[in-house]
């Protein structure tokens, strides 16, 4: 996906909501931002996220790793790769769920420390990375990603409105 990174809404509604269309969900969640953001071919944003490891797909296998581990916990052996794949209902307009919500408070925040402005993808990748609880922190330190590093690089460009 390619698309003009200061535009957070076309990150939400292209990418995202894209995201949430083809995994069949009803809301547009935090872990759809993510898996957009690593669609921002030739951004500062994707390569961050590339150089820690985060493309599309290794994003995704994390994702299935941490809801696979999530259902273990409760008891329930799931293996994501043996299920079928969710029929994405493209005349569902997926709503803004609750963890986006969330991730635009901590976007908007870091936005607002770094003197104002519009925000950016690197914002929503700073804001996505604050969160210390839910599925993008479990699937990341799954996948082994240093969180605090790459929220540091995120921040800095950010701060120089490079997204």
């Amino acid at each position: 996906m390619t698309t003009k990174v200061n535009d957070v809404r076309a990150v939400l509604v292209r990418g995202a909501r894209a995201e949430a269309v083809e995994e069949g969900s009803a809301a547009i969640e935090a872990e759809h931002v993510l898996l957009a953001l690593t669609g921002l071919s030739g951004t500062t944003t994707a390569r961050l996220l590339a150089e820690a490891g985060l493309t599309h797909e290794t994003t995704r296998a994390a994702l299935d790793r941490e809801w696979e581990q999530s259902l273990a916990v409760a008891g329930v052996a799931v293996t994501i790769a043996e299920l079928p794949k969710a029929t994405p209902d493209r005349a569902r307009s997926p709503q803004i769920g609750e963890t986006t919500k969330l991730l635009l408070k901590r976007a908007m925040a870091t936005a607002t420390a770094a003197g104002g402005g519009r925000i950016g993808a690197a914002h929503l990748l700073v804001g996505a990375l604050d969160s210390k609880l839910g599925r993008i922190p479990r699937a990341l330190d799954l996948a082994g990603v240093d969180r605090e590093a790459l929220r540091a690089q995120a921040h800095q460009a950010a701060i120089r409105r490079d997204h």
